[in-house]
């Protein structure tokens, strides 16, 4: 088995979704993920990331206090702040560096002295071990190969879940994939890849366990998350 970080299809994935979030749309998720006032579309993207991320944290214990999490693709540090406000070592990873520092900006000084900030891979060796992994978003441009060896690769040095989403595979995000296909833009994000839960277990199923964890859908924000036991 192949280490996601040595595909090419992952590196390739990897770059272009640095180049948008870093280069393209820092501006777009500063203002989303604050209080900023948003279109009525971007503010059901909004209440679908809270809902979502109050799913995807009701996975873990309610006390965190003693474990270390990796808060994999942190953006503006949302998660990290409910993470270390329930007491874990986070250790906050995101490929933009933009991002990173307004994650770190955004930082409650109480909660920093619980959080590690750094720039670059999800899935590097160097950020050591865990005892879980948050994933919100952070998966959905990549193809079910390297999500699979993506899940192999956290797995073998996280002692507890890889809680993660997924674009699912519903009639309107597939509807809006095939358009993007057939009408790109080089302005836009990159493509979202829907997956159906249940092919990605069976994709995974050599590697560990894949549990449902629920779905949120607000408007245009549709999600599915997922728990993967190594």
């Amino acid at each position: 088995m192949s280490d996601a970080t040595n595909t090419p299809s992952y590196n390739a994935t990897r770059a272009r979704v640095e180049t948008y979030f870093d280069k393209t749309a820092t501006k777009v998720w500063d203002r989303l993920t604050s209080d900023a006032p948003v279109s009525r579309i971007r503010e059901t993207v909004r209440r679908g990331r809270d809902n979502m991320r109050a799913r995807m944290l009701a996975c873990l214990p309610d006390d965190l206090s003693g474990a270390r999490v990796l808060d994999a693709g942190c953006g503006t540090g949302m998660m990290t702040q409910d993470l270390a406000a329930r007491g874990a070592e986070v250790v906050a990873v995101d490929i933009s560096p933009q991002l990173v520092g307004i994650a770190q900006a955004r930082m409650p000084e109480a909660m920093r002295p619980r959080v590690t900030f750094r720039a670059g891979d999800m899935l590097d060796a160097a950020h050591g071990r865990f005892d879980a992994v948050m994933a919100m978003d952070s998966l959905i441009y990549y193809r079910a190969d390297d999500i699979r060896a993506a899940l192999a690769t956290l797995g073998k040095r996280t002692g507890g879940p890889v809680v993660f989403t997924v674009a699912p595979r519903t009639p309107l995000l597939m509807g809006m994939w095939y358009a993007g296909k057939v009408f790109p833009r080089s302005d836009r994000s990159p493509v979202m890849i829907p997956h159906a839960p249940k092919r990605l277990a069976h994709v995974t199923r050599d590697i560990g366990r894949l549990r449902d964890a629920g779905r949120v859908s607000v408007g245009f924000y549709i999600s599915q998350a997922l728990e993967f036991t190594a």
